[in-house]
């Protein structure tokens, strides 16, 4: 009878399940499958499906491609500034709002409207802003006796101007998270601590963050992977990939084999080698926060 009961449940959440798990199927794991087919040939028709040299020609090409190196390099470069800064200002911002300050409900609506807003129209926003002659950060810099910088123009501020325009652009979902975190932890630790006399710093450090562990660990990992994803940022603010290719990454890097020089198999092949880079990734951060955890 209890076996007829799990069967039962089995099958029914199945069913209910069914929807999802085709939706996944035909937008996820085919297009993914036909990616990896599609990078192991030398070349391959998109209408008809047939490709012809088989083997490991492609990721060879994109290994030894030197504008994968760069945008190997810029992807890196993006993921290592922007992640931690981005976390470490939006925890910041975060507590502040929780503190109960005043007007905090408008500061939250205020910093959310960047995620509900069109990244290319933002992008177009901040080209005004890093505008070498018209710029808002030029004209800042202008008051302390600072020469206008070519923002946008140079190819030595590229990546610089990419990394503000995505660690701003990245605060929204992050301090909405992380909001949800901290209103979901116990008063009553607080309580305690401040009986203890405990210092406001000695509070965030000794029971904020460890509270806020999991949600820093699963920060940490949205966060990369959307940083590795990185190409609605670089169209917005440069229209393509900088000047002189200064800013590719390895979205864009796919994007333009694809598109720009129709050479599907070299894209598929970069795109599964930054999917193998993405898993490391994500799973030398998860064993890691798994073992703050189990301390």
């Amino acid at each position: 009878m209890v076996g007829q009961n799990r069967t039962r449940t089995f099958f029914r959440a199945m069913l209910y399940l069914l929807p999802a798990l085709a939706i996944i199927a035909v937008f996820v794991i085919f297009p993914m499958f036909h990616t990896v087919r599609m990078s192991l040939f030398e070349s391959f028709n998109i209408f008809d499906k047939t490709g012809e040299g088989f083997g490991l020609e492609s990721y060879r090409k994109v290994i030894s491609d030197p504008n994968f190196h760069k945008a190997l390099a810029n992807t890196f470069i993006y993921a290592i500034v922007t992640v931690p800064v981005s976390i470490a200002i939006s925890l910041v911002i975060a507590v502040l709002l929780n503190s109960g300050i005043r007007g905090s409900k408008f500061f939250q609506t205020a910093y959310f409207l960047p995620y509900v807003t069109n990244a290319i129209a933002i992008g177009l926003a901040f080209r005004f802003i890093f505008h070498s002659e018209f710029g808002i950060f030029n004209k800042f810099l202008g008051v302390f006796g600072i020469d206008a910088i070519q923002w946008l123009n140079d190819p030595d501020y590229a990546m610089i101007t990419l990394c503000i325009f995505g660690i701003w652009s990245a605060l929204a979902f992050k301090i909405v998270i992380f909001l949800a975190g901290l209103q979901d932890i116990d008063p009553q630790l607080y309580q305690a601590a401040r009986i203890d006399e405990a210092s406001k710093w000695k509070m965030f450090t000794k029971i904020t963050i460890p509270q806020l562990g999991p949600i820093l660990a699963y920060q940490f990992v949205i966060a990369t992977i959307g940083a590795f994803k990185a190409y609605v940022e670089v169209v917005g603010l440069f229209g393509d990939d900088g000047p002189l290719h200064a800013a590719t990454t390895m979205v864009y890097y796919m994007y333009d084999k694809f598109y720009g020089a129709n050479k599907y198999t070299i894209a598929a092949a970069s795109g599964v080698i930054m999917f193998m880079i993405i898993m490391v990734f994500t799973f030398i951060q998860l064993r890691l926060s798994n073992r703050k955890t189990d301390r």
